[in-house]
């Protein structure tokens, strides 16, 4: 199962809206005959590849696998089904299938005689799947914010300059969480200051450009000639209902969604489930202190990554406006799972302790 998560995880940032899925398959003496993995949406499942690299050697064997087998026809046929074909006779999966058009396929290949065993190594498949599972139980895209600063929580110096605080291996994992993500979201005020390209690129690996996606409520900040506009990747612009939008027009698609009740901002839920509709399913947010803040008021961040660098300033932007916290007791306390170094930077990941229930804990 461990070779299957690693198999699985091959693929992270290019199977949206599919999750990512690996497959080890065993013969009847328990050696690994055929290994797979889910490349891209519309590809063959991890099951089908594993399978087809086993061949007639699969007849009796084993097949252990990152998720349950799917038992629906969508654009490929059910695994359950390319199981029973390949005369499998035991299934060990990791995590249940939360996604009520495919769910079933342990009911399935159970009744036709197959020795099914779920729940192996669990937590460690559903961390590999954790946008996907999260925006299965959601119903919207799974939301990693991403920010640097310095020790003092400062994004910048007090006349504006911010580059660079962190250091190259910070950035340069940066660009490697933009590449796993399906969108990454930015603020009028980042795409501003900084005119920020958005795209990731990671060293000697082919990537699948993510969304980039500028939250511009007025439509004033993206311009032509705007970096996010280069054509390498993808882009879309959101403004709100009644802006005046067209001089962006053939420059990149904009979608239109109503304001925050509030009227400062767009609707986070909107832009979410707009985002949801394109097949967006984790998103990466880089937006500066007041869309941060605009999100977590919305309770809509579910994991945090913050790389923090040995540097003060004592004055200049915070992390974090206004996120409609106004006393201590309503903190959003926070559980950290990781803690890394990163040249001189530390890189810390943790989970809003309301959110840090496991994906899976609904589907047990």
């Amino acid at each position: 199962m461990q070779r299957a998560i690693a198999l699985a995880a091959r693929a992270l940032g290019a199977t949206s809206p599919n999750p990512v899925v690996g497959c080890v398959v065993l013969d009847a003496e328990g050696n690994s005959v055929g290994e797979g993995w889910h490349q891209r949406a519309g590809g063959p499942h991890a099951e089908v590849n594993a399978l087809r690299a086993a061949g007639e050697r699969a007849r009796g064997g084993t097949a252990v696998v990152t998720l349950e087998p799917c038992d629906h026809t969508g654009r490929t046929g059910p695994c359950t089904g390319a199981l029973l074909d390949a005369g499998i006779a035991r299934v060990v999966y990791a995590v249940a299938d939360p996604d009520p058009t495919a769910t079933g396929g342990a009911g399935t290949l159970a009744a036709a005689g197959i020795d099914v065993e779920g729940g192996l190594l669990a937590e460690q498949a559903a961390a590999g799947n954790e946008a996907w599972l999260t925006s299965v139980r959601r119903r919207r895209p799974f939301v990693l914010w991403k920010y640097a600063a310095t020790l003092d929580g400062r994004i910048a110096a007090a006349d504006g300059t911010s580059r660079w605080i962190t250091s190259p291996e910070s950035r340069a994992d940066v660009h490697r969480l933009r590449a796993r993500a399906d969108a990454v979201v930015v603020g009028s005020g980042t795409a501003r200051m900084d005119d920020p390209q958005l795209g990731a690129r990671v060293v000697d690996v082919e990537v699948t450009q993510p969304l980039r996606v500028v939250v511009d409520t007025n439509a004033a900040a993206v311009k032509p000639g705007a970096r996010v506009l280069d054509g390498t990747g993808p882009a879309l612009i959101a403004v709100a209902e009644d802006a005046d939008a067209t001089h962006l027009e053939g420059l990149a698609p904009v979608v239109r969604l109503p304001r925050a009740p509030d009227g400062r901002g767009l609707s986070i839920p909107a832009l979410l489930a707009a985002l949801y509709e394109r097949g967006v399913r984790s998103v990466l947010l880089e937006g500066g202190p007041t869309l941060a803040g605009a999100f977590l008021a919305a309770e809509s961040v579910d994991r945090v990554v913050g790389y923090l660098a040995p540097v003060l300033l004592g004055a200049g932007p915070a992390v974090l406006a206004d996120a409609g916290i106004s006393t201590i007791t309503q903190a959003l306390r926070l559980d950290v799972t990781d803690t890394v170094r990163l040249g001189p930077d530390l890189r810390v990941s943790a989970t809003p302790a309301v959110a840090a229930a496991h994906p899976t804990d609904e589907e047990h």
